[in-house]
């Protein structure tokens, strides 16, 4: 769920995994492995995508209304 949610907020706003792993300051490989559900993310690199998908980390978990 965390990781279709990802991919389907960068895809949506037209990012390559590279440009958003580029403005939240995280490793590509790493959003790739996130998004290939390969690895679980830690809270700090929630937020981060969060803040630059600007949507609250609760809707990257699924725990935000629709």
């Amino acid at each position: 769920m965390l990781m279709t949610n990802i991919k389907k907020l960068r895809t949506a706003k037209k990012l390559s995994i590279r440009k958003l792993a580029e403005m939240a300051g995280v490793h590509f490989v790493t959003l790739a492995r996130i998004e290939a559900e390969a690895h679980d993310p830690r809270l700090s690199t929630l937020r981060k995508l969060a803040e630059a998908l600007n949507v609250p980390v609760g809707k990257l978990v699924g725990d935000y209304p629709p």
